[in-house]
């Protein structure tokens, strides 16, 4: 039921152009998976998503667990039908949403350990559960449970890291089994040591999967050093499975990954950058700025958004002025525009460098 097929291939660099099948649907590739973490794109409808062109949604495994439960989404039929999403679904394991909550995380040989963020409760998550999660769940791919680290920390603790990801990701894919409705991902770590990151790909790749996951980047690293790790993982990933960068979202940093060979991506950023007042504008679709609208140069201003745009706000001409004025009285309408805009430029800019791809 799952399938990668690349259509076009760059003569200049490692970009690609392809289609994944899934059971609920296919994607093109390169794609950008719009986060809806709690089983909703923040402000945005199935439909209104549909008609951005977003045809692959990410949800998280922990907060839907804590919130409504696995088996209560379970008992209406899984994600999809829980929240009327009728297109491909990835989940991911949660890992770095357990990692981020700092002191209230104990790793294990066999797990972490954690307190809820919600009420202080204390849970247990092994790679098992994780997977047991994701069934109930329902999702088209699944991820395993990893260790991610900040990329400040110690090469020793990031080599711990790699070895209880390597140990956990074999249970994970023990735990799924032979599925023809889900489909798991391998997750590399190793921070930004080329060795280490070599190390754990190799280990990860042994194990088999349909598609690798690139993981602990954006995570505190410079732009150099990401690159960096990008590009050797462009030289060792299989060629003919879908690489998956986790995390990043600006729009220059999707060109350039995807010139190294990267097929998915996933961020908060469209709708984060939204929720405080702050969409992307580009003339060429090369290089991209931001408007901020809790500044107060945009309160008189009569044009639109980004002039040309096709996304819903810019075409039904709503003014910056407007947009201010809703950013500053903190209307809903506000946040929502702005999500709009961000979320159809970004599926925008994932078309155009599909149809900019050479053909074989």
């Amino acid at each position: 039921m799952f399938k990668f097929t690349i259509s076009k291939k760059s003569t200049k660099n490692s970009q690609r152009a392809g289609v994944i099948e899934t059971p609920h649907g296919r994607f093109p590739t390169p794609a950008f998976m719009a986060v809806g973490t709690k089983a909703t794109v923040k402000s945005v409808s199935p439909k209104e998503l549909k008609n951005l062109n977003c045809e692959i949604i990410l949800a998280n495994t922990y907060h839907l667990y804590l919130r409504p439960g696995e088996k209560q989404i379970s008992r209406f039929g899984g994600l999809h039908k829980f929240m009327r999403w009728p297109g491909p679904i990835l989940t991911d394991s949660g890992g770095f949403q357990v990692y981020s909550l700092g002191p209230m995380v104990k790793i294990r040989q066999n797990g972490v350990v954690f307190r809820s963020h919600l009420d202080g409760s204390r849970h247990f998550f092994t790679p098992e559960k994780v997977i047991q999660i994701q069934k109930d769940l329902g999702s088209d791919i699944i991820m395993p449970l990893d260790v991610c680290l900040p990329a400040t920390d110690s090469k020793k603790e990031h080599k711990k890291a790699v070895d209880l990801t390597i140990k956990w990701t074999k249970k994970s894919k023990k735990e799924l089994g032979a599925s023809k409705n889900q489909t798991l991902f391998g997750i590399v770590q190793g921070g930004i040591d080329p060795k280490l990151r070599k190390y754990c790909a190799q280990k990860i790749i042994e194990i088999n999967f349909a598609g690798y996951a690139i993981g602990g980047l954006a995570v505190g690293e410079s732009k150099k050093d990401l690159w960096q790790i990008v590009k050797l993982m462009d030289e060792i990933l299989p060629k003919d499975k879908p690489r998956y960068l986790m995390g990043v979202g600006e729009p220059e940093d999707l060109i350039k990954a995807t010139q190294l060979g990267i097929d998915m991506f996933d961020c908060v950023l469209p709708t984060r950058l939204a929720r405080h007042g702050v969409v992307w504008v580009t003339k060429n679709w090369k290089k991209f700025t931001k408007i901020d609208f809790r500044k107060s140069q945009y309160r008189a201003d009569q044009k639109p958004i980004m002039p040309g745009c096709g996304c819903p706000t810019c075409s039904q001409k709503f003014s910056k002025a407007y947009i201010s004025h809703l950013i500053r009285e903190k209307e809903i309408l506000g946040l929502r525009l702005l999500t709009l805009h961000n979320l159809w430029l970004i599926q925008t800019l994932m078309s155009k460098i599909r149809q900019k791809t050479c053909k074989k």
